[in-house]
């Protein structure tokens, strides 16, 4: 997992603007399956609550969620 594409995929989930996991999947220039392993990754290891919701077309979260990334030493 690349945290550069963690971190762009929780500012644009903040903000409710990721559009649907095809567009997402061109935004960032990787196959639809793969955005949905790195939101996967971000459920289960991270612990994101994360939810797509189709009103709106985008992931959101569903109760605030901030991450602290810390480097191991």
């Amino acid at each position: 997992m690349d945290i550069r594409i963690i971190q762009y995929l929780h500012d644009l989930i903040l903000k409710a603007e990721t559009g649907s996991p095809k567009e997402l999947a061109k935004d960032l220039c990787l196959s639809e399956r793969t955005v949905y392993n790195y939101i996967l990754y971000m459920k289960k290891e991270m612990g994101a609550p994360i939810l797509f919701q189709r009103q709106i077309n985008s992931y959101v979260y569903t109760e605030e969620c901030n991450f602290v990334l810390k480097h191991k030493k």
